[in-house]
């Protein structure tokens, strides 16, 4: 190889070595320049994001999408994703941010970054507001329903005295049925199943009694994407302080954020 072709093709390699880095830098500059970010959100997982009545996007993740995005200076363009598109979505560019109850663990870490955690996602116990449920003592004498091998009814298992009667059932649907038709007085379940169940039968009155398990959500960021990344973690970090992102799980999960990893 000539001296000449050497040079050229060090510097090709030069440029798409650095290119990824040009690009990582430039994303926040290019959503502020265009005063828009679009933003993935999930639309059938309520409460986090579900299409309400006027067939408009709502829920705690389109809330936290609007909230980003005025923090950014910029109009936010909701895109909706499904959880097996959410993060394609992010490494095609289709969307700058996925927001959309993800979770952080090793595999994802391979192909993309997260921010410091913005809510949590859990499963709980939920009853009837009227229902004192303060500690898991006081299931003692109650009915209890469950999806049998669910998270919730291990980690249920774990805390409900001898005195609860647990009944299992064999998916989501069963135990909601039972929940809404009065064949059991308290339900254990993730906070999507509890969010839609709540939206749709506000005459029982349900609400969050018991934690059983957190997990936190984070927000999906493009790898090498850390100008961005680290903008939203200030966002974050001050909607934390002041309480709002506090606010906004109290509206859409019935209760406060908590404590959430950075």
């Amino acid at each position: 190889m000539s001296l000449q072709r050497r040079s050229l093709f060090a510097l090709a390699l030069v440029a798409v070595v650095f290119a990824p880095v040009s690009r990582a830098q430039s994303a926040l500059d290019a959503i502020v320049a265009k005063k828009s970010v679009a933003i993935a959100i999930p639309t059938d997982f309520p409460p986090y994001g579900f299409v309400g009545t006027d067939m408009a996007p709502q829920g705690l993740d389109v809330d936290m999408a609007r909230l980003i995005a005025a923090r950014l200076g910029a109009t936010v363009e909701l895109v909706p994703v499904t959880s097996a598109n959410r993060i394609p979505y992010l490494q095609t560019h289709k969307a700058d941010l996925v927001i959309s109850t993800l979770g952080k663990n090793p595999e994802r870490e391979k192909v993309i970054d997260f921010t410091v955690a913005y809510s949590p996602f859990f499963q709980a116990v939920f009853a009837p507001r009227a229902m004192a449920l303060k500690s898991p003592a006081d299931l003692a004498g109650k009915t209890v329903g469950v999806t049998r091998g669910a998270i919730e009814d291990m980690e249920l298992t774990k805390i409900a005295p001898a005195g609860a009667d647990i009944k299992r059932f064999e998916d989501n649907n069963a135990t909601v049925s039972a929940f809404v038709s009065g064949q059991v007085q308290v339900i254990a379940t993730g906070a999507s199943v509890a969010g839609n169940l709540m939206a749709r039968n506000p005459q029982l009155g349900t609400e969050f009694k018991l934690l059983l398990k957190d997990s936190p959500n984070f927000i999906g960021v493009a790898k090498g994407d850390d100008k961005l990344r680290l903008k939203v973690n200030e966002i974050i970090a001050a909607a934390r302080a002041s309480g709002e992102i506090d606010k906004l799980c109290m509206k859409w999960l019935g209760r406060p954020a908590g404590d959430l990893p950075n």
